[in-house]
């Protein structure tokens, strides 16, 4: 059967160049390992030559791949499942990029895209390391291609491949016919959580920083299987930089997505896709610090050979978590089961580089060199170490907890997730926030090999007194509020204030009183610094974290079902009510719900306008206004998925979503316009009160009207009194144009009333007719939350990368003016996305 509109050649041409780029990669892998094992010059070169021909042309395969798949989903190719399956034609054109990395095979092309954009570079700089290092880069490259190819070995198709078409995916009587694609009218679409700014951007940083982990592992593999063990830290060590820079900086992209798009109230939540990317940047930082122990000292070799190796196995790690479905329901996140051919093959490149490189550690130990004298404990390495250690261990307890659904598959057991995941995580953390703070604040007054005792409590005392001044006053003048886990928690918070505002101190201290204003020489000084101020703002924006939308007041109780999940369900009394038109009090604000609208190209999404005036209770002046519009999705269950909008000041956010909505659907509106006939000054009774008539304005020009004095208008001033004491006013109007009269209702939503001039009695009395409706008025609940200080947060995430730039710069020996302008430009560009964001 020939299918009408079908266009197979993108397709064809994109399923040949996944065919070479597995087949390339292959050819590279050996043509590598075959180069790293040659010591003839000549055969050497002749193999580079053909590993790098073929790695080339792996490169050109895979930007090709990625280059067919936008242009599917962008001319919305619906024959394709790919583009099916995650583009739409409402899709703004900046979220056809986030489409493609929205979907398995999508994001395991950014990966290996991103190991091409190394590889190229590293077959440039890495010189003598060239062959082994490229060996395991290709042979990732070798897997992720395994991941895209889609064939079938014996009935099992491995991998997953982006071409396929939706015939043959999807069941259906319409695929029979050679005309199905004229009855499919438009595409699944993007997941409406992603439709956000930071998904465009997020995703690739943080695969980048995925990626970029196998370099450091790939001079790790270099110096094992060249003998020659410690050389490789050297050209290592601004890799694992950049690694640690770029991972945490996509880690923390995720967070201000998460902020920004999710209805949780927040950057994290010990979510398992956060701890699976959380962990190894912590283990890929112990293993940094122990590189440069080693680089100075000699130390510590063995121990950084274990957390770099650690460091890319938890990726693959993480990759295996949150690709294979095995999370299930312990997430917010959606997985999608792979199938089991899938799952063998992730589960294999899991394990397929992280143990053969422990084989080769464990073969090699006891060749390893060793400096066999007691560390001092004096010294800057040994605390060095120790905190390394203490991160290791403190990832460690993450990823346990996080895996607990791994150990229930695989040994059949039961093991309950925590019943409160975040104070699981919390209470370790926080401790091991206070024993970080003291560390990176002290020992970067310590020495190498020895310290003087005079001069170490000479330089940490000044600023040890004023974090302990600042935090005293905290306490006083800005006191924690967060006393749900008890005093003793309440008291750990501080404690780690205190070491974070210590270190954020001392390591700002330190560029001055020791490097002497040298902020070359000072990368870590000033990474530790921005990240001290990263954790001050996590605990005073989570511990004073408020939500200010009560609803004791409004006396309109909305229940809310319970998350599926188990997981809290709203609080009734921490969600308010607006009423449409109607300002309610909320802390500070006057809130009024004044309307909503669809979504220009998005089916199902409406924004909901929200004025905010904060006053001055003394007087009523009203000091700001500022307009809110968040924004819900309607899912196809009829299910809400809220994205919220804030408002930003320098010193706190006002966060604000809509956790429900009125449903005026399924409601028969049956009540009838009644018309009464009164003077100016009389009045009509009304089931919940009455209303008077206090004037007849002709051709108003004001706030509200601007009729000019030839027209013909007249609007009916009321007042409106509840029951409740509460008035309302009302201006329906009554105008002629062209011959015509015509009516414009005014609404008093809080009565559900509804009010008409209809015109002028030879009685000199006036017809106004009265509708009260038996449609419950528009409605919806708000949560708000005010976030102190949550700039701090972003503030010390911009600082911190900050640092780490500075470091690779003088680790890489990068020449000064180019150095200068590529901090700039990454400085400039993150604080802009930042500014941007808010």
């Amino acid at each position: 059967m020939k299918f009408e509109g079908e266009h197979l050649l993108p397709g064809q041409i994109g399923h040949f160049f996944v065919l070479l780029a597995f087949v390339a990669s292959l050819v590279s892998t050996i043509a590598y390992f075959k180069a790293s094992k040659t010591e003839d010059p000549l055969q050497k070169n002749s193999w580079l030559r053909y590993a790098r021909g073929a790695f080339f042309t792996q490169v050109i395969s895979v930007f090709t791949i990625f280059g067919i798949i936008f242009f599917i989903c962008s001319n919305h190719y619906f024959e394709y499942f790919y583009a099916y399956k995650h583009a739409s034609k409402e899709l703004e054109s900046k979220y056809l990029l986030a489409c493609i990395w929205e979907g398995q095979e999508g994001s395991f092309l950014l990966w290996t895209i991103w190991h091409s954009v190394l590889g190229i570079i590293l077959i440039f700089r890495s010189k003598k390391w060239e062959a082994p290092v490229m060996t395991v880069i290709s042979f990732a490259q070798v897997f992720l291609a395994l991941m895209l190819l889609g064939i079938y070995f014996f009935g099992v198709r491995v991998g997953s491949n982006p071409f396929v078409l939706t015939r043959n995916e999807l069941e259906g009587p319409i695929f029979s016919q050679p005309n199905y694609l004229s009855f499919i009218k438009d595409g699944v679409g993007l997941n409406v959580l992603l439709r956000n700014y930071w998904m465009v951007i997020h995703p690739p940083v943080l695969f980048l920083g995925f990626a970029s982990t196998i370099v450091p592992l790939s001079f790790a593999y270099a110096g094992l299987t060249t003998k020659k063990f410690g050389e490789w830290v050297k050209p290592a060590l601004p890799w694992a930089l950049v690694s640690g820079c770029v991972l945490g900086v996509g880690i923390m992209m995720g967070g201000k997505w998460a902020y920004e798009s999710l209805s949780f109230g927040g950057y994290w939540a010990w979510d398992p896709v956060e701890n699976a990317s959380l962990v190894p940047w912590l283990i890929l930082i112990a293993g940094l610090h122990c590189m440069a122990i080693y680089n100075a000292t000699g130390n510590s070799l063995k121990a950084a050979f274990v957390f770099i190796i650690l460091a890319n196995a938890f990726v693959l790690y993480s990759t295996f978590l949150t690709r294979t479905g095995i999370l299930g329901d312990t997430s917010v996140h959606s997985f999608t089961e792979a199938g089991m051919a899938m799952n063998i093959l992730i589960g294999l490149f899991a394990l397929a580089i992280p143990i053969p490189m422990f084989i080769l550690f464990f073969k090699n130990y006891k060749q390893m060199p060793s400096v066999y004298k007691e560390e001092n404990i004096s010294s800057r390495e040994f605390w060095m170490f120790i905190g390394s250690l203490i991160i290791f261990l403190s990832a460690l307890f993450i990823i346990a907890v996080t895996s607990v659904p791994v150990y229930n598959k695989i040994f059949n057991t039961n093991i309950a997730d925590p019943q409160n995941r975040e104070f699981t995580y919390n209470k370790v953390m926080v401790l091991v926030a206070v024993i970080i703070g003291i560390l990176t604040a002290a020992s970067q007054y310590f020495k190498y090999k020895h310290t003087d005792k005079k001069y170490f409590l000479k330089k940490i005392a000044i600023p040890f007194a004023v974090a302990l001044t600042i935090t005293i006053l905290l306490a006083v003048f800005y006191p924690i509020e967060y006393i749900k886990q008890g005093a003793g928690f309440l008291g750990a918070i501080y404690l780690a204030i205190f070491a974070a505002i210590f270190s954020a101190l001392a390591n700002a201290t330190y560029i001055w009183s020791v490097l002497k204003g040298n902020f070359k020489a000072g990368g870590a000084a000033i990474a530790h610094t921005g990240f001290a101020l990263m954790i001050v703002g996590m605990l005073i924006s989570s511990g004073n974290k408020k939500v200010i939308s009560d609803n004791r007041k409004t006396g309109l109780y909305i229940s809310f079902a319970q998350d599926p999940k188990g997981r809290n369900s709203e609080d009734p009394l921490e969600n308010l009510t607006l009423i449409k038109m109607v300002p309610t009090r909320m802390a500070e604000y006057v809130v009024t719900y004044t309307g909503d609208s669809s979504a220009i190209k998005e089916k199902n999404r409406s924004f909901y306008k929200l004025m905010v005036e904060k006053k001055d209770l003394s007087n009523g002046k009203v000091l700001e206004n500022f307009e809110l519009t968040p924004d819900v999705y309607k899912m196809k269950d009829n299910n809400l998925s809220s994205n919220p909008d804030i408002k930003h000041y320098l010193f706190h956010d006002v966060f604000t979503y809509i956790s429900s909505l009125s449903d005026r659907s399924s409601v028969v509106d049956t009540a009838q316009f009644k018309l009464h006939e009164i003077k100016l000054g009389d009045s009509i009774f009304y089931s919940k009160g009455y209303m008077v008539l206090n004037d007849i304005l002709k051709n108003p020009d004001n706030k509200r009207f601007h009729f000019k004095p030839t027209d013909t208008a007249l609007v009916a001033d009321i007042t409106v009194f509840s029951r409740d004491s509460t008035s309302y006013k009302a201006y329906p109007v009554l105008s002629i144009n062209n011959f015509e009269i015509n009516y414009k209702d005014d609404t008093v939503f809080a009565q559900n009333l509804y009010l008409k001039l209809v015109g002028i009695t030879q009685q000199n009395k006036f017809k106004i007719a009265v509708k009260e409706s038996d449609i419950p008025a528009d409605f919806l609940t708000l949560k708000a939350y005010v976030f102190p200080y949550i700039n701090l947060v972003w503030l010390g995430l911009i600082i911190m990368a900050a640092g780490f730039i500075v470091s690779i710069i003088r680790r890489a020996k990068v020449k000064p003016l180019f150095a200068a302008a590529a901090l700039i430009a990454v400085t400039a560009g993150l604080f802009y996305m930042f500014l941007l964001a808010n």
